[in-house]
């Protein structure tokens, strides 16, 4: 099996509100970003502070306001090669400067804001596919935090209520972005209690691993399959492949779900999980070294 050359870091968020999707409103505030220390695991992953990194600010509503933004927060880390590519609909994703830049660049850093604005700009345009492209074949990184961190799964949830996401029907789901096939990635976990929603997606596609992000927290995911937390806070790892008693296919759309034997995994900084292989890693950073199987349910 070939497995990519590249690095994705899906990050859980806190910095560009954009759209809520759970309450149409609009947020001006909080654009400070994350945590330097995940910024600068980026810049570090990228290949240092020389590395060229593109920003794509497509999933905000206000990519000129987000663009400064980073362009100060990875300025204050010493970085200052970095490019916007402010792409807000599909011709834009088809012109050849942003092709080429793409080409050249070390690294690129999906904006947060509304992962529904990605799938339907960048789905099926020659640019996603040149992203894929070298993220296959070369040393190269993609990184996204809140939404861009969403969209990089093969599934992606695009909009689902937290107070109701135990009814069948609540979390709506749609193709992603399609860098890994085998997770569902949901954002700002702990602070908008998000674990029923990413709970149902999973139930509907047990064959992916769920990965709830906490804000100022991400995982590293390399070939594909190791991944490693980083930052501060909590990533939980739902696991559905031995779910006995599911209800969700028999039920009407409003329903409670119900389950039995769910999988979840707690990971701070450092550890981390193997997806093919669906094992938890105390040490994730320790190297290529694959420690026995640990249970943590």
């Amino acid at each position: 099996m070939n497995h990519p050359r590249g690095k994705l870091i899906a990050i859980g968020g806190a910095e560009d509100k954009g759209t809520d999707l759970e309450t149409g409103e609009f947020h001006r505030s909080n654009l400070n970003f994350f945590e330097l220390g995940i910024l600068r695991r980026v810049v570090e992953e990228a290949g240092g502070v020389n590395a060229r990194i593109e920003v794509i600010t497509t999933a905000s509503t206000i990519p000129y306001e987000v663009g400064e933004n980073y362009l100060n927060a990875f300025g204050k880390i010493g970085c200052t090669n970095i490019g916007l590519m402010h792409i807000r609909n599909r011709q834009d994703a088809m012109e050849a400067q942003y092709l080429n830049r793409i080409r050249e660049c070390d690294a690129v850093m999906f904006s947060g804001g509304n992962q529904l604005r990605l799938s339907v700009t960048d789905g099926g345009t020659e640019f996603l596919a040149l992203l894929k492209k070298r993220y296959q074949e070369d040393q190269f990184l993609i990184a996204g935090t809140s939404a861009g961190a969403m969209a990089m799964g093969q599934t992606m949830i695009y909009e689902g209520n937290a107070t109701r996401a135990h009814l069948k029907g609540e979390v709506k789901m749609t193709s992603g972005l399609g860098f890994i096939n085998s997770v569902i990635i949901d954002s700002h976990f702990e602070k908008r209690g998000r674990f029923g929603r990413l709970a149902q997606a999973v139930a509907t596609n047990p064959s992916t691993i769920g990965i709830g992000l906490g804000e100022d927290t991400g995982m590293l995911i390399t070939e594909g399959n190791k991944m490693e937390a980083i930052g501060s806070g909590l990533v939980v790892i739902v696991d559905g492949h031995d779910i006995l008693h599911s209800n969700i296919a028999d039920i009407p759309d409003g329903n409670p779900i119900s389950m039995e034997n769910l999988k979840v995994h707690f990971c701070e900084k450092g550890n981390g999980y193997l997806i093919r292989e669906r094992k938890y890693l105390p040490e994730a950073s320790s190297g290529s070294v694959i420690p026995k199987q640990v249970d943590v349910e």
